[in-house]
């Protein structure tokens, strides 16, 4: 019999066949008879695999397989060129930066009526002062300073103009401390009494009255600063002419050529037990700064940071700078000073005694005013203005 789809009807055909005999595919199986497909089989759940365990983490850092063992050095070898190169630039900076904070500053060049106008080149007014300032009694002894109490007054042992000019070699003058010149609002005295009267204000305005150049630039240094400074730099080389041994100043040096450490260097600049008194003070000065800056800008100072740190926060803590004033003009200062100096006086015309002052050194009027008249120009001093 056919379905409607044209196949037979299985269940139709088993009904009609005989009794005893099952369809051809579905004929039952004998009891003894084993069976002939596999048992039934039962669905398991299925459940994921555990994660394989976490690699242990590798010493060497990854790298491509392909990338050259030296490549990688090369790279290694331009970080520490770099670390080092920026060490280097900014290790220096950083330096002068905390120098320069560290400087002491005054109001020492301040403007007046009248003042001089500003003249070519570069000018500097130097002055070592007896103040005791920051020494403490056993250095006022070792130095042979003195305490307080006899200096009568802070005064200036020292005055120095340095003019540096646009080219060509710098000039040194030292001004002697008893020079007779006008002081504003305390009439004529020595120079260093304008110091005593109104400190580094005072003493900047009477060198620009009696020289006609303006000063740019003014630096103050004591006792105690002198004797740090040459000490930083583990002394300096002197060639005396004559002995000088002088209690007062706390030397006994013999003549010739010798090194001097800060308590002798310091005596050295101060005494006055020499032939020419103050005359061959101011020339021990100038022998004296220039072994110092000779010393302090030599390659073996400048390359040895156990030398150079101590020198430039020794001259720091000592110095007095004007407010204006940065570290990097003393360097310029230094650099300007290091070779090829031009040293003198003003022109001296002789000595006189005068009431209420005592006895005072008078300048050379016509010579002095050539003298100042040169450099105000920014020009050589002629020779034979000079005093060698």
């Amino acid at each position: 019999m056919m379905r409607r789809d044209g196949n037979p009807d299985r269940a139709l055909a088993w009904s009609q066949a005989p009794p005893n005999e099952d369809p051809p595919r579905f004929r039952r199986r004998p009891p003894n008879e084993p069976p002939t497909h596999a048992p039934p089989q039962r669905p398991e759940r299925y459940r994921e695999p555990p994660p394989p365990p976490p690699a242990a983490p590798s010493r060497r850092r990854d790298r491509p397989p392909h990338e050259p063992r030296m490549r990688r050095k090369r790279r290694r070898w331009g970080r520490w060129l770099l670390v080092l190169l920026l060490v280097l630039v900014i290790t220096p900076i950083a330096a002068a930066i905390y120098l320069d904070r560290s400087l002491h500053r005054i109001d020492a060049l301040a403007d007046y009526s009248g003042r001089v106008a500003d003249t070519p080149g570069t000018n500097w007014l130097l002055t070592g002062s007896d103040s005791r300032l920051g020494l403490t009694s056993d250095q006022e002894s070792e130095l042979s300073t003195g305490g307080t109490s006899d200096a009568g007054g802070e005064r200036s042992d020292t005055i120095i103009v340095v003019h540096v000019p646009k080219s060509g070699a710098a000039t040194i003058v030292s001004l002697p401390r008893d020079s007779y010149v006008p002081i504003a609002g305390h009439g004529r005295d020595k120079l260093n009494a304008a110091f005593s009267a109104g400190g580094p204000k005072l003493l900047a305005q009477t060198v620009e009255t009696a020289t006609g150049l303006h000063i740019d630039h003014f630096a103050e240094i004591g006792f105690g600063g002198f004797a740090g400074m040459v000490d930083a730099v583990g002394g300096i080389d002197m060639c005396l002419p004559e002995a000088i041994d002088d209690p007062l100043a706390g030397i006994d040096l013999p003549a010739g050529c010798q090194r001097l450490d800060g308590a002798q260097a310091l005596g050295f600049v101060r005494t006055r037990a020499t032939p020419r008194a103050d005359l061959d003070r101011m020339r021990n000065q100038q022998m004296f700064l220039s072994a110092l800056l000779k010393k302090s800008t030599d390659t073996g100072t400048l390359v040895n940071p156990f030398r150079l740190w101590p020198l430039a926060q020794g001259l720091t803590n000592s110095l007095q700078v004007d407010n204006d004033d940065h570290i990097w003009d003393l360097a310029r200062l230094g650099w300007a000073l290091r070779s090829g100096t031009v040293t003198t006086t003003v022109p001296i015309g002789g000595f006189d005694e005068v009431s209420g002052s005592g006895s005072v050194l008078v300048w050379d009027k016509d010579r002095a005013s050539r003298f100042f008249d040169a450099l105000a120009s920014d020009k050589p001093v002629p020779e034979d203005l000079l005093t060698r």
